[in-house]
């Protein structure tokens, strides 16, 4: 009995995380006597997640020797993918912007679809990409190497084109780029550095961390009940239309699939789908709504929420077919 309920839990542990992020928040909202305590709440969940995202990196690289961290092919063409889409988004609304052709008034019409989709493509890989590569059979390292290069890229990436495309906010290419590499190298940079120092000056400690397989897994789960609550929150406070909400959950929703489907293409060659597919698809969305309610439109951050929900279902339903 107990076994069959810990492989429940195994194999529904995403589900069960989403739905109680999403009920916890459900259920503050309807007890008013909690709702001053909400400021308190919300900073609690904000500070705990970099340090969850943190502690599931440094598993992570524990678990990989240095030597391991290598280019591959799909590499290329996954950055290839994500920045050029990007670009290309980027630069329709930027010509929009400056034309008065009909073309480009539809354009700035949808402009928040367009720049859903552009913060849908250049998210960076999520910091749990690693651990749902591993639980699915696949390469932990490759996918830990792309989550590196993506992230130096949107570090260059978005900084380049905020200027051009909200010109009147006052962000230089500099200030864009400090900021995001202020939030890049704490989540990303200094999880690989300490983990190299603990593998090198603590060894036996090292080993103990890497031999902890399923903890990363359960740290993620409940990092996922903390972000599917804050995107809870962005989604029944947007001051958009349901029409606009709708739209979208459902351009984010099309890039996800696209990313998915098109990094199975990419990491075919190579004998790499897994790691393709879910470094091309599996987004950092707690980056993603930052990076969308500090350089683009605030309401672009609703995206994030949304993509949470629909590349989780995915990897719930990835994981339930290997388990079963």
């Amino acid at each position: 009995m107990k076994g069959r309920f810990l492989k429940f839990l195994k194999d529904w542990m995403l589900v069960i995380g989403m739905i109680s992020g999403a009920g916890a928040y459900l259920i503050y909202m309807q007890i008013d006597a909690i709702h001053s305590a909400g400021p308190v709440l919300e900073a609690i969940c904000r500070r705990t997640q970099p340090i969850l995202l943190f502690l599931m990196l440094f598993i992570s690289f524990c678990r990989i020797e240095p030597r391991q961290l290598r280019f591959k092919r799909w590499h290329i063409r996954n950055l290839a993918i994500q920045v050029l889409v990007f670009l290309a988004l980027c630069f329709a609304v930027i010509w929009a912007m400056h034309s008065h052709t009909a073309a480009a008034s539809w354009i700035l019409r949808h402009r928040i679809l367009f720049e859903t989709a552009m913060l849908c493509m250049i998210c960076p890989t999520a910091t749990a990409c690693a651990v749902v590569t591993g639980k699915l059979g696949g390469d932990m390292a490759q996918v830990v190497m792309y989550t590196i290069i993506i992230n130096l890229a949107v570090s260059i990436a978005v900084p380049l084109t905020v200027p051009l495309l909200y010109p009147q906010a006052g962000i230089t290419f500099f200030a864009a780029f400090s900021r995001i590499l202020a939030k890049v190298f704490p989540l990303l940079i200094l999880p690989c550095l300490t983990a190299w120092a603990v593998r090198w000056l603590m060894p036996r400690f090292h080993d103990w961390v890497a031999s902890k397989i399923n903890l990363s897994f359960y740290l993620w789960s409940f990092a996922l009940t903390l972000a599917i609550m804050m995107s809870t929150r962005a989604i029944i406070h947007s001051r958009c239309g349901i029409g606009t909400l709708i739209g979208i959950a459902i351009v984010s929703l099309a890039c996800c699939i696209f990313q998915f489907a098109v990094g199975r293409i990419t990491g075919r060659r190579s004998g790499s789908r897994i790691e393709a597919s879910q470094a091309l698809g599996q987004k950092n969305t707690v980056f993603g709504i930052w990076m969308g309610y500090t350089f683009w439109n605030p309401l672009v951050s609703v995206a994030g929420g949304f993509y949470t929900i629909w590349h989780n279902i995915h990897n719930t339903r990835q994981l339930y077919k290997r388990a079963n």
